[in-house]
C-alpha cells in the first residue's frame, strides 16, 4: 500500500469517526436542558439559598428559552433591600440538569446595582461544541456598578419582580483542514510526474509539510483521547 493510499485510508476513518461523533451530540445538542435558580439572600445565613426560579432552554441549537421565576415575598424583599443597602453581593446558584446529571454554576452581582435596574438582569448560559453547559453569568446592566453609595431609599422600596433574559452562547468550531481537497491535489501532481510534465526534486516532506502536519495532529489528538471515537 502506497503513502497515497495509507492518508486516504486514515483520512477516511478519521472523518467516519468525526461523522459519528458529530452526529450523536447533534441529537444532544438540539435536546433541551433545564436550569434551577437558587440566590442567596440572607446576611445571618450566607449559606442559605432559596428557589429563585426555572429556566428551559427547549432547544440549544436556537437557543430558545423559557423562564418561569418565583414571586417575592414580603421577607424576600427585606432580605434584599438589606443586601443592597449594605453594599452586599447578590449570588446565584444555578443547577443545570441534563443527560449527565446535575451540574452547578455560581455568578454574583452588586446587591445594589441590581437594585438601581429594578431586578433586571441577564444570564448568559455557554455551551461548547457539544451542547453541554460550561457556564452560566449574570449581568446588570446598570452604568457603574460600583457606585452603591448613592443609593436611595426609593431604589428599594419601588422593587417589583425579577426580569430576566437570557442569552444562549455557543462555542465557534475550529476550522477543519481540507483533506480530502489536500489528497486530489496530490493525485493530480503524481499524475503530472507520471507524464513528464513536472519536475521537482525536493523531498516529498519538504513540499507537503503544511499539509501533513495538520493531519499528523488530528492523528495525535484522536489516539490520545479514545473516548471520542467511541461515540
Amino acid at each position: 500500500m502506497n503513502l497515497l493510499m495509507k492518508i486516504s485510508l486514515l483520512a477516511s476513518v478519521w472523518f467516519a469517526s468525526t461523522f459519528n461523533y458529530v452526529t450523536a451530540n447533534s441529537l444532544e445538542y438540539d435536546g433541551w436542558l433545564n436550569i434551577a435558580l437558587f440566590h442567596a439572600l440572607d446576611i445571618d445565613e450566607p449559606h442559605k439559598f432559596t428557589l429563585r426560579g426555572n429556566v428551559t432552554v427547549t432547544n440549544r441549537n436556537t437557543g430558545l428559552v423559557s423562564v418561569a421565576q418565583e414571586p417575592l415575598t414580603v421577607q424576600d424583599r427585606n432580605k434584599f433591600k438589606r443586601l443592597a443597602q449594605e453594599g452586599r453581593l447578590y449570588r446565584l446558584e444555578a443547577h443545570v440538569t441534563d443527560s449527565d446529571g446535575v451540574t452547578k454554576f455560581l455568578t454574583s452581582s452588586k446587591a445594589c446595582a441590581l437594585a438601581k435596574s429594578q431586578l433586571t438582569d441577564v444570564l448568559w448560559v455557554s455551551l461548547d461544541h457539544s451542547g453541554t453547559v460550561t457556564g452560566v453569568t449574570q449581568s446588570v446592566n446598570n452604568g457603574n456598578m460600583n457606585e452603591c453609595h448613592d443609593l436611595s431609599s426609593t431604589d428599594v422600596d419601588v422593587l417589583d419582580e425579577f426580569n430576566t433574559d437570557v442569552y444562549v452562547k455557543h462555542t465557534e468550531s475550529a476550522p477543519i483542514p481540507d483533506t480530502a481537497s489536500f489528497i486530489q491535489k496530490m493525485e493530480r501532481e503524481r499524475e503530472a510526474r507520471e507524464r513528464g510534465e513536472t519536475k521537482d526534486n525536493r523531498s516529498f516532506f519538504a513540499k507537503y509539510w503544511m499539509y501533513l502536519v495538520p493531519v499528523v495532529i488530528l492523528l495525535l489528538i484522536s489516539a490520545t483521547n479514545p473516548e471520542a471515537g467511541q461515540r
